[in-house]
């Protein structure tokens, strides 16, 4: 039997601060269990956030400021860490966004080496692991055994990863091992966010560590990479953690390079690039992978994974196929395949950036060489940059630092300069603390941390630049990007 409803329609006028509200809500009679309820408001009035705009969320708008850490594990208003540079970032499954170590304040002095752990819930700063002195010892214990006391020593451009299960990965970096002594590591480290534990997991717990390489893409139990800082990384959706280059050791010397391995949950396997230092890249024809192309030895570049499990590489200081500087080529490589693509940018040096008009994406857009830039990847598989230390459309290089922030269309393959600017050096401008708008940007810095939340938003800390009066040096606000 055909069942028959009658609708009420309610119409309700709300005069407000934002203008006049209408809203419809239509109710099926006697049946439906839900209304359904749609606001029609006046479109040049909204409480939605702005999109590509910046807010300024915690920390300070001026340089070298302490960090107050207040009780650990107790999450208050007033906590925030101090100003640092080269930190590493995780954010887990609920949107807690998570920082650690790194060169900079404690809450008496600096700078020096850290290795605090904080959390940021969207709200409120928690100081969670580790000591608020500079300059600690790694406490290792037991190779693969958690303990309440184990942890990492202080130290700096480690790299980072977060699995499925919201344990967090740290590896080497520079800074301190179990006898003080102060170099390159190559310590696999996990922390367990239920238990609050860290495990030292691989690599050695001293510094200076040669590399054990192995047979190319043949896992085995010696395996290990050496000692190393300013590497990248990423975690695919297997779990699988990637690592490369950098500058450190390989199996009898130190220097830049380009190996790529990864690690599987308990062994590691070289998987591409050489053993060698200072090697220049294989370009090949850009957008055509082949076996023997390999990006050339770098550090300081910066990574991306995509929803394919490809991996992004862009840039950093090493050697393209001729001579070394400041780079702007963009790689990804295929983890199926193991092959990789060189698929935009120069295989020269030093190049500058070609900035076209905010907003507009074209085939010649490109950011200028550069890094300790900052990444994200969204939710439609767009890679976003953000300043760094490099060259504008202009000029650049050494301690010329960058607030331009820029989009990678994996599909169209153009980039797109969004927001800041092209100039060099340029102060922040901060606003209000918690209130969107546009004209609001960070000052131009290198070697800050950044996160993506499950909501698309870009979060943004610290670093080395320009807060608010124009001043350079350690920075610990705050951002994020709608």
């Amino acid at each position: 039997m055909e069942r028959r409803t009658s609708t009420i329609l309610i119409v309700c006028i709300v005069i407000g601060a934002f203008g006049v509200t209408i809203g419809i809500i239509t109710m099926a009679k006697p049946e439906s269990l839900n209304p359904i309820i749609l606001f029609l408001a006046n479109p040049s009035k909204t409480s939605h956030p702005t999109s590509n705009v910046w807010t300024w969320v915690s920390g300070t708008s001026e340089i070298n400021q302490l960090g107050i850490y207040g009780k650990k594990g107790l999450a208050a208003s007033s906590n925030f860490p101090g100003a640092r540079d080269r930190s590493i970032s995780w954010i887990d499954s609920n949107d807690t966004l998570w920082l650690f170590g790194g060169v900079g304040y404690n809450n008496l002095s600096g700078p020096g080496y850290l290795n605090d752990l904080w959390k940021f819930d969207g709200i409120y700063w928690t100081w969670v692991s580790g000591t608020h002195l500079l300059g600690e010892v790694g406490t290792y214990g037991t190779q693969g055994l958690p303990t309440a006391i184990n942890i990492p020593g202080a130290r700096c451009n480690s790299i980072s990863w977060i699995d499925s299960n919201d344990n967090f990965w740290l590896f080497g970096g520079y800074g301190r091992d179990s006898v003080g002594d102060s170099g390159y590591l190559n310590d696999l480290w996990m922390f367990n966010t239920t238990t609050g534990w860290w495990t030292w997991v691989s690599g050695n717990n001293t510094i200076n560590q040669n590399g054990t390489y192995g047979i190319k893409s043949v896992t085995a139990t010696s395996n290990v990479p050496g000692s190393r800082r300013r590497s990248i990384s990423w975690i695919d959706s297997n779990d699988t953690l990637w690592l490369f280059g950098g500058d450190g050791y390989n199996n009898e010397s130190s220097g830049y390079l380009n190996d790529l391995w990864n690690f599987n949950g308990t062994h590691w396997t070289w998987v591409s690039g050489t053993h060698l230092i200072q090697q220049p890249g294989n370009y090949g024809m850009k957008g055509v992978p082949t076996a023997g192309n390999v990006p050339g030895a770098r550090d300081r570049s910066i990574s991306w994974i995509d929803s394919n499990d490809t991996l992004w590489l862009f840039g950093g200081w090493g050697y393209t196929n001729v001579s070394g500087g400041f780079l702007n080529d963009l790689w990804k490589f295929n983890i199926t395949t193991l092959e990789w693509t060189w698929v935009s940018g120069n295989y020269t040096t030093n190049q500058l950036g070609n900035y076209s008009t905010k907003g507009v994406p074209t085939a010649s857009t490109v950011p200028g060489a550069r890094h300790y830039s900052f990444s994200w990847i969204d939710m439609n598989d767009n890679l976003w940059l953000f300043g760094g230390e490099g060259y504008n459309n202009v000029t650049g290089g050494s301690s010329f630092y960058l607030n331009d922030l820029w989009k990678f269309n994996t599909t169209t393959l153009e980039w797109t300069w969004m927001s800041g600017t092209h100039l060099l050096q340029q102060q922040g401008n901060y606003g209000s603390k918690g209130v969107a708008a546009a004209n609001n940007i960070p000052g131009a810095r290198y070697a800050s941390i950044t996160f993506t939340d499950s909501k698309n938003t870009l979060w943004l800390f610290g670093g080395y630049g320009y807060d608010s009066e124009g001043n350079d040096g350690y920075l610990n606000d705050l951002w994020k990007f709608h």
